[in-house]
């Protein structure tokens, strides 16, 4: 029977939507918010502090885990989620983000030309360029120098023996400032690359009202009610593992619609929205998914990929955005930056200002000098472990000093809001507020 995708509620104020997907290693309730868990683990947390926080969903990284300690190792101990024990509903992206980063004129131009340059990938190792071409892409290694080659093919295969609940399709997400002539060539390469990912991977016909496989007795014949499902894998770790399609079309209103058509029209189990926050404003990206929104589907869970700042989740649920993964909570509780749940009772409330793209007093900077003698709680409306044992002035003096245990309790604090933050949504989309 299909439990992958349930909706009980929609909003009468937008398209926000109440939901829960199932998988595997647990449920998730939509609106939600999935961690990067890029090498297989939440920055600092173990995994039981993991459940202390209730962080319902982790995505990791496919280039970075195929790079080390190797797709084969993690499939040998069961997948990802015995590997790491993180055992929850978890996600893997494509690799495709790393073709971005690989993708923009002078490194193609490179390529061509036969030179090696580094991309430069949010942050992260450098891979060294080889060649891109519309198969997919090859480069080298900082690890260990090994040549690695990405394709539709590939990458589903590597994501098989992660064991992720959640595959993204391989796809290139599109660098910002692009012409208009090369997001749509980018969008088209994308378009390609999934029907070959379907291929790879196969699929069969669901009936969703009766659980009924084709061919068997009592089989739903409404259409409007069924959508393909890719073949379950044989992995010690995940029985059912599901596909998304990944919407692109870069900062252009006709691309973003025809993709937002094409993607949804192939019936994967899930849909997500690409290329956005890689650098426009907040502006064109509101636009990107407004765009869009009527074309998303109502019957299947929509992920929005790498946006996780507070007032653009609150914004982008109207829209129909059931999940989203981002790297920022981490990231910055690692540089010392400290949410305030205050701030998020105030975006609720739409009561706050924005000053040059940020939220005003939204955030602590916990290395400040100002904070060394302050012995209140790190936040004063927050009940999170962190909160009720520790002071501000213990907390700067563990950055300062550049102890583990800073990241830790502060990574712990940022999620614990996170999750917080997805609660009042939920709540909110109950009462038709949003």
């Amino acid at each position: 029977m299909n439990n992958f995708f349930k909706v009980s509620h929609y909003s009468k104020r937008s398209k926000a939507r109440l939901g829960e997907i199932h998988s595997d290693h647990g449920v998730m309730k939509t609106p939600g918010f999935i961690a990067a868990a890029t090498k297989g683990t939440i920055k600092t947390l173990t995994p039981q502090q993991v459940k202390e926080i209730g962080i319902q969903g982790a995505c990791v990284n496919t280039y970075h885990l195929v790079i080390h300690p190797g797709v084969d190792v993690i499939e040998k101990a069961g997948g990802i989620q015995k590997y790491s024990n993180l055992n929850i509903f978890t996600m893997s992206d494509s690799g495709g983000f790393q073709v971005f980063s690989l993708a923009s004129p002078k490194r193609q131009f490179a390529a061509k030309a036969g030179l090696t340059r580094k991309a430069d990938v949010r942050g992260e190792e450098q891979p060294m360029l080889v060649k891109i071409s519309e198969d997919g892409v090859k480069f080298r290694s900082t690890f260990d120098g090994q040549l690695i080659e990405f394709t539709p093919e590939k990458s589903m295969e590597f994501q098989r023996k992660i064991g992720a609940d959640i595959n993204m399709a391989f796809d290139e997400c599109t660098y910002y400032p692009a012409t208009y002539e090369y997001a749509e060539k980018a969008m088209e390469r994308t378009h390609e690359w999934l029907k070959r990912c379907i291929i790879k991977i196969g699929r069969k016909k669901i009936g969703i009202e009766t659980g009924q496989e084709d061919g068997k007795k009592k089989v739903e014949k409404n259409p409007t009610s069924k959508f393909y499902f890719p073949n379950s894998f044989p992995n010690p770790s995940s029985t059912n593992q599901f596909l998304y399609g990944i919407i692109q079309g870069g900062t252009f209103e006709d691309l973003r619609k025809k993709s937002a058509k094409f993607v949804v029209a192939q019936n994967t189990p899930g849909v997500a929205i690409g290329g956005v926050s890689v650098g426009e404003s907040k502006a064109e990206m509101r636009n990107q998914v407004r765009w869009i929104s009527d074309y998303l589907p109502s019957d299947r869970p929509v992920h929005l990929l790498g946006v996780g700042q507070i007032d653009d989740i609150i914004d982008l649920v109207k829209y129909g955005v059931d999940t989203f993964d981002c790297v920022e909570p981490t990231r910055l509780a690692r540089m010392g930056t400290i949410y305030k749940m205050s701030n998020v009772k105030l975006q609720m409330t739409n009561k706050y200002q924005i000053s040059n793209n940020k939220i005003q007093n939204g955030e602590i900077d916990i290395t400040r000098t100002v904070y060394r003698d302050n012995f209140e709680k790190i936040d004063v409306d927050c009940d999170c472990y962190v909160c009720k044992n520790f002071t501000k002035s213990y907390l700067h003096h563990l950055f300062k000093q550049r102890e583990i245990l800073g990241y830790t309790l502060a990574t712990y604090h940022n999620l614990w809001v996170m999750e917080k933050l997805f609660e009042k949504i939920r709540e909110a989309i109950e009462n038709d507020l949003i």
